[in-house]
């Protein structure tokens, strides 16, 4: 749209692909590598069965961030189509190389390009960045669309439950240490996103009781405030349909009709928490 600013994001962001289109926002795969194959996370490109089947057959999974060749590309041919400004919302830093990526291609874009680091992953970057462009569709500047979309990830909670702390510790994204001892103990780990990093929040002894327990935190977390809520999974659709169920039946007031986002994990994210993972994020609506 001439004149107009535009957000792009990342494929962590979760966002469904009729969505983002119709908010016209710019969507960025990650890549997922299985095996020698590089495949763009996305319609047509790497899927989460693809990476559960890979993951449960033991064969390298790794995932890439896009380079800063391929973000230029993007804000280019964004303020080709008439774009003035672009707003470029990430999934954390400390999580990617794709808000370093952003930077650098920042540099080189012919039009200004504000890179906003939420310090989240999946969806929570997503509703960060559908913040974004509720404030730009306002009239918003960027610099206070930018300052929104920070708001919103910093107030989102954002808790998983993993079967096993391996594929994490295998992509770095937690100690080995904490992953051994969590195998030790036979225990569930209940997680969390802290800082822009995956920390453990409680350890639980069962299955059922851990997904119980994440069902009590993510109420609490969402307190009395009209939030969105998403539910997630990988490879567990029975388990995170019967939270999300749950969730949206104990948190009616604060949806007010708003409907419960439950689907797939993305094939990115999946890599690293494997088969069997629930998430929920709860978003507070800001104001």
């Amino acid at each position: 749209m001439p004149g107009k600013a535009v957000v792009v994001t990342d494929s962590t962001a979760s966002l469904p692909p009729s969505v983002a289109e119709a908010r016209g926002i710019v969507v960025v795969p990650l890549q997922v590598v299985i095996g020698a194959t590089v495949h763009d996370e996305g319609p047509g490109g790497a899927t989460p069965a693809m990476v559960a089947e890979a993951l449960k057959e033991f064969r390298p999974v790794s995932t890439s961030r896009p380079s800063p060749a391929l973000l230029l590309e993007v804000y280019e041919k964004a303020a080709a189509d008439g774009a003035t400004e672009i707003l470029s919302v990430h999934l954390s830093a400390d999580m990617s190389g794709t808000h370093e990526s952003a930077q650098l291609a920042a540099r080189e874009a012919t039009v200004p390009v504000t890179v906003v680091d939420t310090r989240q992953v999946g969806v929570a970057t997503g509703y960060a960045a559908l913040t974004a462009a509720d404030v730009l569709d306002a009239g918003g500047s960027v610099s206070e669309a930018a300052e929104a979309a920070r708001a919103r990830a910093a107030d989102a909670t954002a808790l998983f439950y993993v079967d096993t702390l391996e594929y994490l510790r295998r992509g770095g994204r937690i100690g080995a240490a904490a992953a051994l001892l969590g195998g030790a103990l036979s225990v569930k780990p209940l997680l969390k996103i802290a800082d822009g990093r995956v920390a453990n929040l409680e350890r639980v002894r069962t299955t059922s009781r851990a997904l119980s327990r994440l069902e009590d935190l993510v109420v609490e977390a969402a307190g009395d405030r009209p939030a969105e809520l998403c539910v997630s999974h990988l490879a567990n659709p029975d388990r995170a349909g019967a939270l999300a169920e749950r969730l949206g039946a104990r948190l009616a007031a604060n949806l007010q009709g708003r409907e419960v986002w439950c689907g797939e994990l993305g094939a990115v994210l999946g890599a690293h928490v494997g088969p069997g993972m629930v998430a929920a994020c709860v978003a507070p609506l800001p104001g």
